[in-house]
């Protein structure tokens, strides 16, 4: 067993540490999921619970995944069984395999509707609606979309070109493919974010959307949004899945856990913020609604560039960047279970990768265009697409990030942790450990509580 630990790939550096493990957390949900639900929710009430969240929620499990993961140097089912754990306590790693399973089935999908979107901007296809009219053009974009959606063909192409590049990247290795990768397009994504936000600055809606992004309405807050805040902050920085606890076990002993916490969850949250920056300006300014739901990442933002000089080219480098947003998770999410296929089923990287690429592929058509094959199959009122992100986002993320935070904070060696997340003794931070402490045991846990119940319907807030 030591042996192979010697013999296990790590990250290279802290840098490397910071930005593989942001590209976990920066994804898809960024750049769509937190606008769409900052404009759903009141603005900048929403972004203000949001950051508390962070804070009592996101940090504490980060924090204790990353303590897990770097103190086993295992993958997320072999970190419970080197901490000589209980049986119970080992369903925690299986339910982060099973959840990393779950989000790609149906995150491939949409990943493979942004890589098609990059290929029509490239082409030229949004072209023509700067000449259109808003009517014309908005029947345009809803082409656009349905045609990238429908199928099942050309969905499941797409699919399988990123599924194709994500798994190129992960038989490169941890330093090779993870680390040269995201060290890479991370920065590439500030800079294009920051770009499209400098450009959405100048239009007419400007200060109304970013009062709307940034200035509070208190009155607006209630039971649901600040549970649904509470949620985003969980799920977003990729929590309750085990790639953060497979990520870590990468980490160099000297990282300081708490402080690479925190660079993530701000870096995360900064992105989160440009992204609004970038979109709620321009929807402003064309009089659109800030809530107007799913479709305001692919069917609006290119009713919206096409209208603006450089139209064409902002709207490109947005849906790059949304891609590299994509890609960076999915190769957290992949690696969850290859680390589990090489170190409990013995296999080699290349055949763990094959194997679990052709898994997701398999089952994961089934979000693509069902109807087109199967019919119209629906189990529990839901399609494969939400059946698979409402058992894993509602259901088994919850409940491993809870099970988590009592783990860490009532059953594990509490010398062990406080050893670990002082980097044995050679940083000085007891204070913080205490803190990090009472807030996982007593605070963490009744909050996601709260969520897991509200989210299967047993309370109603």
């Amino acid at each position: 067993m030591e042996n192979s630990k010697r013999k296990r790939e790590t990250f290279s550096s802290g840098i490397a540490v910071f930005f593989a493990t942001l590209g976990s957390a920066v994804g898809l949900g960024n750049i769509w999921k937190f606008p769409y639900l900052t404009g759903a929710n009141g603005g900048g009430a929403f972004v203000f619970t949001y950051l508390v969240c962070i804070l009592l929620v996101g940090m504490p499990v980060m924090i204790s995944e990353f303590y897990i993961g770097r103190k086993t140097r295992k993958n997320a089912v072999g970190a419970f069984k080197e901490l000589k754990a209980k049986p119970f306590w080992k369903s925690i790693g299986f339910m982060g395999v099973i959840s990393s399973f779950l989000i790609m089935f149906f995150y491939s999908s949409v990943a493979g509707w942004v890589y098609s979107y990059v290929f029509k901007t490239l082409k030229g296809d949004f072209a023509a609606l700067a000449s259109q009219s808003m009517e014309q053009a908005a029947a345009t974009v809803n082409q656009q979309f349905d045609a990238a959606v429908g199928g099942p063909v050309s969905p499941f192409v797409w699919q399988v070109i990123v599924m194709a590049v994500v798994s190129i990247i992960i038989i490169a290795g941890v330093r090779k493919g993870i680390e040269r990768i995201t060290k890479t397009l991370l920065p590439l994504l500030f800079v294009l974010i920051i770009i499209c936000g400098i450009r959405a600055l100048t239009l007419e809606g400007a200060v109304p959307g970013l009062k709307f992004l940034f200035q509070p309405d208190f009155s607006k807050l209630s039971p649901s949004v600040i549970l649904s805040a509470l949620g985003l902050a969980f799920f977003k920085l990729s929590l309750g899945m085990g790639t953060m606890i497979t990520y870590s076990s990468y980490f160099t002993e000297e990282d300081n856990l708490f402080v690479t916490s925190a660079k993530v969850a701000i870096s995360d949250t900064i992105v989160s913020l440009l992204a609004g920056i970038a979109i709620f300006p321009v929807v402003f300014t064309f009089g659109m609604e800030p809530g107007a739901g799913t479709g305001l990442l692919f069917k609006t933002i290119p009713l919206v560039f096409s209208k603006i000089p450089f139209g064409n080219l902002l709207l490109t480098a947005f849906f790059f960047l949304t891609s590299i947003a994509a890609t960076t998770a999915m190769l957290s999410l992949l690696e969850v279970p290859v680390a589990y296929f090489i170190e409990e089923k013995e296999m080699s990287r290349n055949k763990a990768v094959l194997l679990t690429s052709g898994i997701i592929l398999l089952i994961g058509i089934l979000t693509v265009h069902p109807e087109s094959i199967f019919g119209n199959v629906v189990i529990a009122g839901k399609g494969f697409f939400d059946l698979f992100d409402f058992i894993s986002s509602n259901i088994l993320m919850p409940i491993g990030g809870l099970l988590i935070s009592i783990f860490v904070g009532y059953i594990a060696n509490r010398e062990d942790t406080e050893n670990e997340l002082s980097n044995h003794g050679t940083l000085n931070n007891r204070g913080m450990i205490k803190t990090y402490l009472n807030i996982l045991r007593y605070v963490t846990p009744a909050l996601l509580i709260i969520v897991f119940l509200n989210c299967i319907g047993i309370i109603k807030l």
